[in-house]
């Protein structure tokens, strides 16, 4: 492979063979997207939400994988897992029970079909499916209702997250996006 091929946001990086003094079997784990998140933690301003920017977007930008009438579907920029996604309404509300019957019903249908695509799409043996409500319960945007959708696999539990506090998500995420996307049935897609 040439150096071009390795390159990150037009910057040369170099091939993981380099790296190790002596070419071993161990795989690197680079999560350079984490590290904003890592650094800082801090919650955007509600006028700098980014569920409500990422519908202006394109949707590789940002990293929407279906559009519904009154909510969208979009992969973690955070993942716990690979394909982990979130779904929020387009409305800008913090909790669920702000939210309209036509968002409640299209949250769940999203959220179904998304279940059904990741099944397909990441061959998962299960997900785990939840709503932060406000931030002492731990949500990241608390100004922003939205649903995850974490895929597990039988195998995806090791060492890391517990005694590195590390989580390995072996795919790039616009690989994933564009996975979950061209998956995502036509019909309901808009």
């Amino acid at each position: 492979m040439e150096d071009s091929e390795h390159a990150i946001d037009g910057v040369p990086a170099e091939p993981g063979e380099r790296f190790a003094g002596i070419p071993d079997a161990f795989q690197r784990l680079w999560t350079p997207h984490r590290l904003v998140y890592i650094e800082h933690g801090e919650q955007p301003h509600d006028d700098a939400c980014p569920f409500c920017r990422a519908p202006e977007l394109s949707d590789e930008e940002s990293l929407i994988v279906a559009r519904g009438e009154h909510a969208y579907v979009l992969l973690n920029l955070y993942p716990y897992n690979s394909g982990h996604l979130l779904v929020c309404p387009y409305r800008h509300i913090a909790q669920y029970d702000e939210a309209s019957p036509e968002e409640v019903a299209e949250i769940g249908e999203l959220t179904q079909t998304a279940m059904r695509v990741l099944r397909t799409a990441a061959r998962c043996d299960g997900f785990n499916l939840g709503m932060n409500q406000g931030r002492i319960a731990g949500a990241g945007i608390a100004g922003h209702l939205h649903q995850h959708i974490v895929p597990r696999w039988a195998l995806d539990a090791n060492f890391f997250p517990i005694i590195a506090g590390t989580k390995a998500v072996p795919r790039l995420l616009g690989e994933t996006r564009a996975e979950i996307a061209g998956a995502w049935p036509s019909g309901t897609r808009r």
